[in-house]
């Protein structure tokens, strides 16, 4: 993607089933499940590289013996730096206690991470302050060993604040306004008076404070806290949390944005963000990978029984559509396949823009996620080609001499390699006021492989702020004297902000949106503004239940291809010399490429829940009064 977009998170939970000598019989160490963690939070950390963080329980401990385990990172390599501490932490042990290590009852009992329960976590920072106290996972202790409560998540919710009010209301006193926050106080609650209410109904049937401990496990019903709790949150989530005594679950949203899936036998139960995670890292085929589905949690208690339960209704399937163009590893089985039929669905605007010229056109694409959709684009060209050779030798079969016919079959399609990526240049961009100079220089290009009566065609996954295609790549591809450049995006329009979970939370800095403002200036219809404004200001007060989308009326007036012909003009400047062309993906395309993830509101303006409405309303009339605060 040449514009930054990041993704809040990734989540990795594991659960050993059976006790840790068999781990060290069968696999010759105890730190198996560290081990496992280690290589999911590493298969994930395209998901976030702001920071990480690692949390374990030990099972079935003595009073007095520490069964939680924390650590958080936002090192420049955080996943790194968490596991070399821990490292460094098991080592010295086994250093200074040589009995220790041939003993796992001893391993457990005084070394960290040496656990049956274990959570980890990385994260983007891109709400809030990048602090290694906004990494998770987060810990709400208690001295009950059932009211401690560790979560982490990959989600952002819509309604904070009416969830931070209700915390109020019900007498709490909130540290912090975030939704990890809330949350967590949110479930802590509803796990309090869950424990309270058991502990009361022990004492009553005659058992003493000692036996109520082990029973208030057994009689926890962590679906009904999670039902109780999750009643009325508004977003995308999937969220993983632990308890003191070992019970776990992953709760995922009700419209089913944010991804989760899991793998259980008779050893271990995972979950992750990602299927390939748990394909690779446990050696399972795709099919024993299961998804989770939409509103439902899987619970693991402390005695090892896993379940799948229904916590809330689920709502219409709006599983995420970036995650398939973007976000989850292209090594996935499905979303590789779906990634090459978006590039082979906008290939036919793609031969029309070049008017079908493959013998003086190069192709190539943005690196790196862009590269399967380029599969699929080639292919389709070689389709094209191949059937343009059949009907041309068919047509003048009795004509054609074999010079002619060689000459005909020697056409073939141009590649190239025309951007190379500077990795270590891009992560040291972090400015805004200094990213416009080295934004120019992210990318090398290929010198010598692209003639002036060339089109130059190169596929993104994306384009997002426009921001980079206009200070480098443009630019850059233009140094290489090309007839035409035409930019293909595998992806729609981005039209309207995110506000699951994606770094897209101001309309003004989307280039399709800015491409909008300008064709209404242009037509002499900027007013539509003012009254857009008026109706978002309108609503505000009402129930998100209420509320409209009338940011939809700022495109209303227009045709894709007029934003798009408009984006490209403001993506150029008048150094530009070749002629510029921006294609887009179609939303029945996407839809088409992409069948079992349909959430697509960033591109159509259709949130799948109602807070979605309010939020970019929200968007709108910040852009409007120019207030720079998140909509969310």
């Amino acid at each position: 993607m040449s514009d930054a977009l990041k993704h809040e998170c990734g989540i990795a939970l594991i659960r050993l089933l059976k006790p840790l000598e068999y781990y060290k019989e069968k696999y010759g160490s105890a730190f198996y499940g560290v081990n496992k963690m280690y290589l999911m939070m590493e298969k994930q950390h395209n998901r976030g590289q702001d920071g990480a963080g690692f949390a374990s329980v030990k099972l079935n401990t003595q009073p007095g013996e520490r069964y939680i385990s924390r650590v958080r990172s936002i090192a420049q390599q955080p996943i790194q730096d968490i596991f070399s501490q821990i490292n460094d932490r098991i080592n010295k042990e086994l250093n200074d206690f040589p009995e220790y290590v041939n003993n796992v009852a001893l391993q457990k009992k005084h070394i960290p991470y040496v656990a049956e329960l274990l959570l980890g976590h990385v994260r983007y920072g891109t709400f809030g302050e990048n602090s290694v106290e906004s990494v998770h996972p987060f810990l709400r202790q208690n001295n009950w060993m059932h009211r401690n409560l560790i979560l982490a998540g990959n989600f952002n919710m819509t309604n904070v604040k009416e969830l931070f009010n209700n915390l109020v209301e019900l007498g709490q006193h909130p540290k912090e306004y975030t939704d990890t926050i809330t949350i967590m106080e949110k479930i802590g609650h509803f796990l309090d008076d869950s424990v309270s209410k058991i502990y009361k109904n022990l004492k009553k049937e005659g058992y003493n404070k000692n036996e109520c401990s082990l029973l208030i496990a057994e009689r926890l019903k962590l679906d009904k806290i999670l039902k109780r709790a999750s009643k009325n949150w508004d977003g995308g989530y999937a969220i993983a949390g632990l308890l003191g005594h070992g019970d776990s679950f992953v709760l995922r949203d009700p419209a089913g944005i944010r991804p989760a899936y899991y793998y259980k036998d008779d050893e271990v139960v995972v979950v992750a963000s990602e299927r390939p995670v748990i394909q690779t890292v446990f050696n399972v085929d795709f099919d024993a990978v299961k998804e989770l589905e939409p509103g439902h949690a899987i619970i693991t208690k402390k005695s090892g029984e896993t379940s799948i339960k229904q916590i809330l209704k689920p709502l219409e399937r709006k599983a995420c559509s970036f995650e398939r163009i973007y976000f989850s590893r292209g090594s996935d089985a499905e979303i590789y396949k779906e990634r090459k039929l978006l590039g082979k669905l906008i290939m036919p605007k793609v031969l029309e823009s070049i008017n079908y010229d493959i013998k003086n056109s190069v192709f190539s694409y943005i690196p790196n996620t862009a590269e399967t959709s380029f599969f699929g684009m080639i292919e389709t060209v070689e389709d094209y080609l191949n059937k343009k050779k059949t009907d041309v030798i068919l047509k003048g079969k009795r004509s054609l001499s074999a010079k002619k016919v060689t000459e005909i079959l020697s056409e073939h399609i141009r590649i190239e390699k025309i951007a190379i990526k500077d990795v270590k240049l891009r992560t040291f961009i972090t400015e805004d006021s200094s990213r416009d100079d080295l934004v120019a220089h992210i990318y090398d290009i290929t010198y010598g492989v692209i003639k002036p009566t060339d089109n130059l065609v190169i596929i993104d996954d994306s384009i997002v702020r426009g921001t980079t295609l206009k200070m480098s790549i443009i630019k850059m591809l233009d140094r290489l004297n090309p007839k035409k450049i035409v930019v293909v995006s595998s992806a729609p329009q981005i039209r309207y902000p995110d506000c699951y979970g994606i770094d897209m939370a101001n309309l003004e800095s989307l280039i399709a949106f800015k491409a909008a403002l300008e064709l209404l200036k242009d037509a002499d219809k900027y007013h539509i503004v003012e009254t857009i404004y008026n109706k978002c200001k309108a609503q505000v007060g009402f129930l998100d239940k209420e509320v409209k989308n009338y940011v939809k009326d700022i495109y209303s007036l227009f045709t894709a291809e007029q934003i798009s012909d408009k984006i490209a003009e403001l993506v150029c400047n008048n150094t530009i010399k070749a002629d510029v062309k921006i294609i887009f993906q179609s939303i029945e395309n996407l839809h088409k490429a992409c069948p079992k993830n349909l959430g697509d509101w960033y591109f159509t303006g259709n949130y799948p829940t109602s807070g979605g409405n309010r939020v970019v309303n929200r968007a709108f009339i910040n852009f409007y009064e120019g207030n720079k605060e998140r909509a969310y």
